[in-house]
């Protein structure tokens, strides 16, 4: 395990990952959490505990149910602690946006159809494609970062190579919900 750069916590899986996200996408995952270990988990231990007491374990379908709910709860527990741990918060406002950055709000024009698209980066955890929120991770993203207006990029999608052109950069309020 290694500190992260820019964070006080340690990683849990991969020393040198940073996991860039809003204050938004971080006080989201940090009450996920805190709902588990505060009120999830204590509620599925009763469970667990008011299902023992049914009888013999191994035909006690109650039981077997409330221990899957502890297993799956205790997964999404460590999964969200160890993102947590490796969270970089940054406000994109705070960012230029002369070129394609965390938080830049992105239209695209497909150069072969003409057809726009706008999207906006955001950290893996905060990602709504539906709402045309990206992960900074997406092929699409990484492809586009660093990028200029009037540069175009080819991206390899499952139906074939798309060359876009980036038509506009720009920070506007990230709205999640």
């Amino acid at each position: 395990m290694t500190t992260c750069a820019y964070n006080k916590h340690k990683c849990l899986v991969d020393m040198d990952r940073k996991e860039p996200m809003t204050e938004y996408g971080f006080e989201k995952l940090s009450k996920e959490l805190k709902y588990i270990k505060e009120i999830a988990l204590p509620e599925n231990a009763k469970e667990i505990e008011e299902a023992r007491q049914l009888g013999d374990l191994k035909e006690n379908a109650e039981y077997h149910a409330a221990r899957e709910k502890q297993a799956h709860l205790m997964r999404r527990q460590a999964e969200i602690s160890d993102i947590l741990s490796c969270a970089i918060v940054i406000d994109p406002s705070k960012n230029s946006h002369a070129k394609v950055s965390f938080g830049s709000t992105v239209t695209l024009v497909d150069v072969d159809s003409d057809e726009e698209f706008t999207y906006t980066i955001v950290g893996t955890p905060e990602s709504k494609v539906e709402k045309g929120l990206i992960s900074y991770n997406s092929p699409l993203a990484k492809a586009i970062l660093g990028k200029e207006v009037g540069d175009e990029v080819e991206i390899k999608l499952p139906g074939g190579v798309v060359t876009y052109e980036i038509e506009k950069i720009c920070f506007e309020e990230i709205c999640f919900d």
